[in-house]
């Protein structure tokens, strides 16, 4: 395709998954003093995939943006609402994102905070078996899925693979997370292509503080480096992606194909980066499925 179809394509795609209205959770906890630092709740509409004598599925979701502040949790209460009226009880988490200036200077809003973005991610998901409990009595925690998308598809995987993080990290757990598996949408999952392809406007580089931190850091952040995870994990990508091409899901792949790990590949033709999380593309649905059946 032309790259001015393919841009084209994207403008519409992405115009198309932020035309809903934002969806109002039904309750909403803190994890944390941050106003960033809270969980919304949406209670499962649907009658599956639960089953009688027993809760709904949890799936958490982390948003993406590129990790900057213009892009908080209300862009993806759509497909929040989405994944609830099919069944699923669903956590939409937020977390703190950019800062005050770009990491060596530039333009725009800067990608993350080192370390406020892992801190609070962290913080969430340690928190929020407790606030799931009382928030949404109809959800089964031992049916947690975690997604997200973009560069919440990089803090999805991140979150997954704690238990491997360096033996200095402050965020590494003694053992894997209690979940049924990960579901990463268009993740920003390997930070050495992402750098390459230049994802996102370096948004990587920026997220681990700046090129002169990139190499140090990465042990701690790039999914790619944390593997195996032993936590059943897959990818869906659309191939038509010009925000987060292919390759980037590719690599995280063959990375834990190396370290002795299956991961699955999912990839949609003639689909970009947004209808992934847009209710009324047909690759929303596949993302819903891919979901169950892990949960299952």
């Amino acid at each position: 395709m032309p790259d001015d179809a393919a841009a084209a394509r994207a403008a519409a795609e992405e115009e198309s998954a932020f035309s809903h209205p934002p969806v109002d959770p039904d309750a909403t906890a803190a994890y944390g003093d941050h106003p960033d630092q809270v969980i919304d709740f949406y209670v499962p509409r649907g009658t599956e995939p639960s089953s009688p004598g027993s809760g709904a599925p949890l799936v958490v979701v982390l948003h993406g943006g590129a990790w900057r502040a213009p892009y908080d949790r209300r862009h993806v209460t759509p497909f929040a609402d989405f994944l609830a009226r099919r069944g699923f009880a669903v956590a939409n988490v937020e977390y703190r994102r950019g800062g005050p200036a770009p990491a060596g200077g530039g333009a725009g809003p800067v990608a993350g905070r080192w370390p406020d973005t892992f801190d609070d991610v962290a913080a969430a998901l340690d928190a929020l078996p407790a606030l799931a409990r009382a928030a949404l009595p109809q959800g089964d925690l031992r049916r947690t899925v975690l997604t997200g998308h973009s560069a919440g598809g990089h803090l999805a995987l991140w979150a997954a693979a704690r238990h491997v993080l360096p033996a200095d990290s402050p965020w590494r757990t003694d053992r894997p997370a209690a979940l049924r598996g990960v579901v990463a949408l268009a993740p920003i999952a390997d930070f050495e292509v992402a750098e390459k392809l230049a994802v996102c406007d370096n948004a990587v580089r920026q997220l681990l503080g700046g090129k002169d931190e990139f190499t140090a850091r990465r042990p701690y952040a790039d999914p790619a480096l944390l593997l195996p995870t032993g936590i059943a994990t897959t990818l869906v990508q659309g191939r038509a992606d010009v925000v987060v091409p292919q390759a980037v899901a590719e690599a995280y792949a063959e990375a834990a194909a190396k370290a002795g790990e299956v991961v699955g590949l999912t990839l949609l033709e003639d689909v970009g980066h947004f209808p992934l999380i847009d209710p009324s593309a047909d690759a929303c649905a596949v993302v819903a499925e891919e979901i169950a059946q892990l949960a299952w």
